[in-house]
């Protein structure tokens, strides 16, 4: 009996386990802006990208500036500025998924 009983324990805890992984291999990360100013081109949705890579960038005195790069790599499920948008730092504008 007390067999029986482990067996069933240890599925269930392999069951959670695993649920737990797919739950954050699919998640949706936030990307924030590290800079202010008006967003001069954003990233295409659907588009895979690399930790670092450009999500947005604003304009500035000297020329466009990344406001914005991945923190993971992953796919761009959804843009939340467009061309001509002030941000301010700490603006969400866009989502990675990971974990594909």
């Amino acid at each position: 009996m007390l067999h029986k009983k482990t067996i069933i324990v240890s599925i269930t805890m392999l069951i959670l386990v695993a649920g737990s992984l797919l739950v954050v291999a699919n998640s949706q990360i936030d990307q924030t802006a590290t800079i202010a100013g008006t967003v001069t081109s954003v990233v295409a949705l659907n588009t895979t990208v690399g930790e670092g890579d450009t999500l947005v960038t604003v304009g500035t005195m000297t020329g466009p500036v990344a406001a914005a790069r991945a923190t993971q790599s992953g796919v761009v499920k959804a843009v939340l500025v467009a061309p001509g948008t002030s941000i301010k730092v700490n603006d969400v504008v866009a989502r990675i998924q990971v974990g594909k």
